[in-house]
């Protein structure tokens, strides 16, 4: 799988070592880098994404395609509501 900006990924131990077990991470891909000389590996840019969808860090990662995997839906990030509260008449 070629990961595209957009995509949501599932990175864990599968695609680097460096993301095994609880350091797993649902991640935005924003950008794919270049070809590097190690064959199988690639640089993404992206955001780590919390449960409730919200980005909580940027990172750039090194990861093996073979070990990509496409993340289950998020919902999408919470976008804050504005309450408004009415003087009661009397």
């Amino acid at each position: 799988m070629r990961p595209q900006p957009g995509d949501l990924l599932r990175i864990d131990g599968r695609a680097s070592v460096q993301f095994g077990g609880d350091r797993a991470l649902t991640f935005r891909v924003v950008s794919v880098g270049p070809e590097v000389p190690h064959t199988g590996w690639i640089w993404l840019t992206g955001y780590v994404l919390n449960r409730r969808g919200t980005a909580t860090a940027k990172r750039e990662i090194f990861v093996q395609f073979a070990g990509l995997r496409r993340a289950t839906s998020t919902p999408p990030p919470n976008r804050s509501r504005v309450t408004r509260r009415y003087a009661s008449q009397a």
